[in-house]
């Protein structure tokens, strides 16, 4: 790992944790509350200030920790349809499918299982930048914030985004899944593609939160287009949730 390299950087203050306790997904919830419920206003409010759906039961979620402070910056989660469950739906099932150009590709013919979504990624505001920024909940830009954090740590700040969606690639990448979607606005998608994750759109754009459309990314592209300090810092969060998790790869043998 350079001297100077994002991922040494990146793991000097922050650290990807697999939330596998309810406590640690209770705080997940609780900052989706914070950005979708309380900040933009996509999700009503409740009286347990935390924002869940049904697809939470059968997702694997990640939360990033500031390491000095302890506090919780942002999470992801990787909504995964069950094998024993196969009427449930990933959420681009349930509001998007419409959409779906299954020309390209039809998760309704694939083998439940064997890929998944990656959604409710949220960053809360104190660890991104506001200006121009009102109706996002997560940033991947440059930042000038006046917080109790330091200049080295704000430093980082720009790359929180990024690390919570290798975080959730990671987790395809260890589940063994054949590709993994996502409901981006497109000029996302095209900031993911220069730095080396090549989604493909592969359905229309539509109104949901703003325009929006699906795309995916297959297994060869998890990692292997990333540039070299991204790709570092893939690794880096590999390895750290590798050590955290036990499960079994999907497999389509018979025997599995």
């Amino acid at each position: 790992m350079s001297e100077y390299s994002i991922a040494k950087h990146f793991s000097q203050y922050f650290q990807i944790k697999f939330a596998g306790t309810k406590q640690l997904r209770q705080e997940a919830f609780k900052i989706r509350y914070g950005v979708y419920s309380q900040e933009l206003g996509w999700e009503p409010e409740n009286p347990l200030e935390m924002e869940t759906d049904e697809c939470d039961d059968y997702a694997f979620h990640c939360l990033l920790e500031h390491k000095r402070t302890g506090a919780f910056a942002g999470c992801v989660r990787l909504v995964i349809p069950p094998v024993q469950q196969p009427s449930l739906q990933l959420p681009f099932e349930k509001n998007c499918l419409h959409t779906a150009r299954t020309e390209l590709i039809d998760s309704t013919k694939l083998p439940r299982g064997s890929f998944g979504e990656i959604s409710r990624l949220a960053v809360l505001a104190s660890f991104r930048r506001r200006e121009k920024e009102k109706n996002s909940p997560f940033v991947i830009n440059k930042i000038n914030l006046e917080t109790i954090y330091t200049e080295d740590e704000r430093r980082n700040f720009p790359n929180i985004a990024m690390g919570l969606y290798l975080a959730a690639v990671s987790l395809a990448d260890i589940c063994n899944h054949s590709g993994t979607f996502v409901m981006m606005e497109p000029r996302l998608n095209r900031r993911l593609t220069r730095f080396g994750l090549p989604f493909e759109q592969v359905g229309e754009t539509m109104d949901y939160h703003g325009q929006r459309a699906m795309f995916h990314l297959p297994r060869i592209g998890f990692s292997s287009q990333l540039n070299s300090e991204l790709k570092e810092l893939y690794d880096v969060i590999y390895k750290d949730l590798v050590s955290q998790i036990s499960l079994v790869p999907f497999s389509n043998s018979p025997d599995r």
